[in-house]
């Protein structure tokens, strides 16, 4: 059989046996990879530690019937013990992880789908954005990726130039109040933009948004994410929306 190498960002893991561990991956070049870690949950493990969840490696994988089998694991971002330290980076990064799984089939979506995934995660260990906004500019990146990207500027339905005020998740975003269905949640201006900053990574007007724009922002985010990937994510509830309070506030 042969063997190969490749990028790979963790998803998830389980335990097999007494003690190796099922290693579910997202890959750079061989999409979503199922492989078996021999030994690796032993205190003596060589790369145990390099296969946990958020962890980027290069992998080398002898290529077996159903699930390939992990030779060799060199740590390339070791982003697990940053974002495990922290609630807010953790639920946020499990929830991203989660839905790159959904997301992904044995394709993994494309080198883009990766990218975004470890560009992300490194993001969030490094502290270099609020978690819940990271998280919500991943869920809109990836979405619109996998061939959802979500409209905030002209009508969704007919194109009419906007701005709009009513966003329709099973329309695909802002809509024009004449095709807009009665009830349809209204979106403030505010919001609007910082879902459009979200979208094309614009952090210095994301993070000079409003406590009340993210709230909005993340419940329109969270039920477009649900509605495309058709069942919910069990960790998104779990998420940490609170806001750090800075420093000059408790002076």
């Amino acid at each position: 059989m042969p063997t190969y190498r490749d990028e790979i960002v963790v998803l998830r893991t389980h335990k097999l046996g007494e003690a190796d561990r099922i290693v579910t991956m997202l890959s750079r070049q061989h999409g979503k990879i199922r492989a078996v870690a021999k030994g690796v949950r032993r205190t003596s493990s060589k790369f145990g530690a390099r296969l946990e969840p958020f962890m980027v490696a290069d992998v080398q994988l002898y290529q077996g019937r159903s699930l390939d089998i992990v030779q060799q694991a060199d740590t390339l971002g070791a982003y697990g013990a940053e974002i495990s330290g922290d609630y807010a980076r953790f639920t946020a990064a499990t929830a991203m992880v989660e839905t790159a799984d959904k997301l992904t089939g044995d394709d993994g979506g494309g080198i883009q789908q990766y990218l975004l995934l470890v560009g992300a995660l490194r993001s969030l260990a490094r502290g270099d954005h609020p978690p819940s906004l990271t998280l919500d500019s991943y869920l809109l990146r990836a979405l619109s990726i996998a061939g959802w990207a979500p409209t905030f500027g002209d009508c969704a339905v007919t194109g009419a130039p906007g701005p709009h005020s009513a966003f329709v998740v099973q329309l695909g975003g802002m809509v024009a109040d004449e095709v807009a269905p009665p009830g349809s949640p209204r979106v403030s201006d505010e919001t609007r933009g910082l879902l459009a900053a979200l979208l094309t990574g614009d952090w210095a007007a994301a993070e000079a948004s409003a406590p009340a724009a993210r709230a909005q922002a993340t419940g329109i985010v969270a039920a477009y994410t649900q509605f495309h990937l058709e069942r919910g994510l069990r960790s998104l509830p779990h998420v940490d929306r609170s806001e750090p309070v800075s420093r000059a506030a408790t002076a």
